[in-house]
């Protein structure tokens, strides 16, 4: 297997700030009830005409600004997206046309909800090790907004609108980024987090029984029970994968989901909290976009030093999760 080098990652935010204080107005709850509960203080939301393509543009265009790529070095293009803004043409197509990169380049969506970055680059590796492609854009973008049920307090605080992007190539010097990777799935729990699509059935046959309003639909209590107890076991596991040992391990990125799971993973791992990385309390949960918004604002702000190594973990709806050890060189963002 040919190595993946890391070469550059962005990410992009919508400008409108929707604060625990605001949501008072759409039913009865307070900042304090929030932010004890999930650690959220306010969260960004596209508004007017805006949506996760022009995130996802914003957010790919400063990976490839830091990776030195051009359009035309981009050999594929991979879109993890659980809530794009049309289901075709595919959020991975609307980019490859706006960013201009050439027409005989594949590009795909795929959907693994919040752990979308790291199947992603699962996908990525397999493609560029096995020498089929050398350099591949990926992007994880949603506006989690758009199928928020506003009227239900226990999802509606949570969510978010963000984009993230990373650029992976061949690692001409042969040292590879993505140290180990793991994920998973186990459908027979995928009922925790589900969002039904609408539609009827032609006129002309029997109805369906129940039509979809294609909004979030999540049982709270299930998904902490099985983030804390299944995520923080499967990071370890991908640590020991790599042949390195939890203190060998400079950050810990994970999804932001809750703070009450971060801090779950914290704990199992024995982290000090300069060692994890959190800005839930700003942005929510940005489902695929978190982590790269996570590392990407935590070198901005000095959080994250690079020349070091990484651990990225995330799940989500499905139920999906994965974990992966990756080394951050200097200039990826």
């Amino acid at each position: 297997m040919k190595p993946t080098r890391i070469a550059g990652i962005g990410y992009s935010v919508p400008e409108a700030v929707i604060t625990n204080d605001d949501l008072t107005k759409l039913y009865e709850t307070s900042d304090e009830w929030i932010y004890t509960r999930t650690g959220i203080k306010e969260r960004r939301v596209v508004s007017g005409n805006e949506t996760a393509i022009d995130l996802g543009l914003d957010a790919a265009q400063n990976a490839m600004k830091k990776s030195g790529f051009k359009p035309e070095d981009i050999d594929c293009i991979i879109c993890a997206s659980s809530v794009p803004p049309q289901l075709y043409p595919t959020l991975a197509c609307t980019l490859q046309m706006k960013l201009g990169i050439p027409g005989n380049v594949p590009a795909f969506d795929m959907t693994a909800a919040c752990t979308g970055l790291i199947y992603a680059m699962q996908v990525a590796r397999g493609l560029i090790g096995s020498g089929i492609y050398k350099t591949i854009l990926i992007v994880a973008a949603d506006n989690n907004s758009k199928i928020t049920d506003w009227t239900d307090r226990s999802t509606s605080i949570l969510f978010g609108d963000g984009a993230g992007a990373m650029v992976v190539t061949e690692a001409q010097d042969g040292i590879d980024d993505i140290i180990s990777l793991k994920i998973s799935a186990d459908g027979s729990i995928g009922h925790y987090i589900s969002t039904d699509m609408p539609g009827q059935c032609c006129p002309l046959v029997k109805q369906a029984d129940k039509v979809g309003d294609g909004k979030i639909k999540m049982n709270g209590k299930e998904v902490y029970k099985f983030a804390v107890t299944t995520v923080p076991k499967y990071v370890e596991e991908c640590i020991e994968a790599s042949g390195m040992k939890s203190e060998d391990i400079d950050y810990l990125i994970p999804h932001q989901a809750n703070q009450r799971i971060i801090e779950a993973i914290q704990k199992r791992l024995k982290y000090t909290d300069d060692k994890v990385i959190s800005n839930i309390k700003y942005y929510g949960n940005t489902s695929a976009a978190s982590i790269p918004i996570a590392l990407c604002e935590g070198v901005e702000q000095g959080k994250i030093k690079l020349g070091t190594t990484a651990v990225l973990c995330g799940f989500g709806a499905g139920m999906t999760w994965g974990a992966t050890v990756v080394r951050l060189r200097e200039g990826i963002c």
